[in-house]
């Protein structure tokens, strides 16, 4: 624990990258195994389960520091994160014995869960006897799920790869899909000698596209580009290999169970199989709107009404294994050519081939791009011919060129404070739209403002407050935002009775009075706009 909280600080109190991998590398070496699989699991994304409900944790720790527990929010409220303020009002013990990382989550945080709230308390108060100030913030982000620090995973492959001494890419598929957090495991994936390919269902590391932002023109001659709709469902990998079916999603959770009608169709492959592509509610010859696929996700059984109601298929893209050879460095275009083939002879109805783009210029491409909200998909995708398949975003490779978001004004009516680095600062906005002469919420948004901006936000959050939930603060309705979003939907979750999709700031309106923010039939307008659920 001591040297996982030397590296959070490290990793927390800088920007630069080789500094960020030095800390890495150093933490990678000098830790023990048991302790280092742990630290690798939550560097790498994974976060346990909140384990204790935050209002019975601050109240703990205000008996603990022997104040009164309004004085412990109004600590929290000043320092805008929990686990901080909880930190500096626990007295340090007199002598600091902090447990390994691998007991700490073994013995006392994974148990947290299934204990009472007597011995839940117990508990906490035996960890805070043995940590400092810096182990007990961590601790209490572990606690609440909330471990988040500024390292991306492939931050995270370079250093261990570098401790490690084997290629970055092959770490990279090692790590991906399943592994546990045990001292053997770890070692393994260490090992110069370690086949990628033990585990039968392990998928490979995702490769991802860029946002075009430029003019298409820039990326050279359009022959030398791939085109193809970029359609929107769920990104997944579909695996066969010694006879069974395995189904990942980009974000490496293992699917196979939500989605049974596509591993059972997988059988038709030929083993050792492995193709990039998107999952999509699917009706006669066109995807259905993402809204339809959300009734599909995250259930633990689909029933067959459900089935029935969302048919599926599997929209393919990409071959990255074929009869367990992996195809990854080959260029696109023989990839391409291999699909065709597999997916002519599997004939599958489940399984299509994603159709190419073809145009003769830039221009004309870009005309056939304005029809993607019709065909219910969100752009173009546009892969270079001579292209491997790589390891996460490769600038120059691959590129999203979406159309135009939808856009729309709000008033800023809630803000609470953000995490992280944006601790303290009101970060994160309730924006909201004219239904007669009130103010109804359609939309929750973080990002899109400057450093700058985010500040100016606060100063008038704190200065304009005129109620109080919580960490919540309502405010007077007069800052306007041009809100940007992908698609909005009819929900009865939402007193608008409207959802948006990824939802941020373009820009802020100062020219336009809270008199000038779009109404609701605006919104409803869209709904039945081509591209839109009805």
């Amino acid at each position: 624990m001591r040297l996982f909280a030397r590296l959070y600080g490290e990793l927390d109190e800088t920007t630069r990258t080789n500094d960020k991998v030095a800390a890495l590398a150093r933490y990678f070496r000098e830790a023990p195994p048991a302790d280092a699989a742990w630290a690798l699991r939550f560097l790498s994304g994974a976060r346990p389960k909140r384990s204790v409900p935050t209002g019975r944790m601050v109240m703990w720790a205000a008996e603990a520091a022997g104040i009164p527990l309004w004085l412990a929010e109004q600590c929290i409220e000043a320092t805008g994160d929990t686990g901080e303020a909880l930190a500096l009002i626990i007295p340090d013990p007199p002598v600091v014995d902090p447990p390994p990382l691998h007991e700490l989550v073994e013995h006392h945080l994974l148990p947290l869960a299934r204990m009472a709230d007597d011995e839940r308390r117990a508990a906490l108060a035996r960890v805070w006897a043995r940590l400092d100030r810096r182990q007990r913030l961590l601790w209490h982000k572990l606690i609440g799920g909330e471990f988040r620090v500024g390292v991306s995973r492939a931050l995270v492959v370079r250093a261990l790869a570098e401790v490690a001494g084997v290629d970055a890419a092959v770490l990279a598929h090692r790590l991906t899909g399943a592994w546990q957090p045990t001292a053997a495991a770890y070692q393994r994936l260490l090992s110069p000698d370690a086949t990628p390919a033990d585990d039968v269902g392990r998928p490979y590391p995702f490769f991802l596209a860029h946002p075009l932002q430029d003019d298409p023109a820039t990326l050279g001659a359009i022959g030398e580009w791939q085109a193809e709709w970029k359609w929107d469902g769920i990104r997944a990998q579909l695996i066969r290999r010694r006879g069974e079916s395995a189904i990942w999603s980009r974000g490496e959770e293992l699917v196979t169970d939500q989605f049974p009608e596509i591993a059972d169709a997988a059988a038709g492959l030929d083993d050792g199989t492995v193709l990039d592509g998107e999952i999509l509610a699917w009706d006669g010859e066109r995807p259905r709107a993402f809204a339809a696929l959300q009734r599909r996700l995250n259930r633990r059984g689909v029933s067959a009404k459900m089935m029935n109601e969302v048919p599926l298929a599997f929209m393919a893209y990409d071959l990255l294994e074929e009869r367990g050879a992996d195809l990854r460095a080959l260029p696109m275009d023989e990839r391409r050519a291999r699909l065709e083939a597999l997916i002519a002879r599997c004939g599958a109805p489940r399984f299509r081939l994603s159709p190419l783009v073809a145009a003769a210029s830039w221009d004309d491409l870009a005309v056939l791009r304005q029809e993607a909200r019709e065909r219910d998909v969100e752009g173009l995708m546009l892969k270079r011919r001579t292209s491997a398949y790589g390891v996460g975003r490769t600038v120059g490779t691959w590129w999203k060129w979406k159309v135009a978001p939808y856009t729309v004004d709000a008033v800023l009516i809630y803000a609470q404070p953000g995490h992280g680095q944006r601790a303290g600062l009101y970060t994160d906005y309730t924006f909201a739209v004219w239904r007669g002469d009130q103010l109804v919420p359609v939309a929750k948004a973080y990002s899109g403002l400057t450093v700058d901006e985010i500040h100016a936000v606060d100063r008038f959050v704190r200065a304009h407050t005129v109620e109080r939930f919580g960490p919540v603060r309502q405010v007077e309705p007069e800052l306007v935002f041009e809100l940007a979003f992908e698609g909005i939907q009819r929900s009865t979750r939402h007193k608008s009775g409207i959802a948006v999709r990824f939802p941020r700031m373009a820009r802020w309106r100062h020219d336009k009075k809270p008199a000038d923010a779009d109404r609701i039939e605006t919104l409803e307008e869209l709904i039945d706009a081509p591209g839109q659920p009805a």
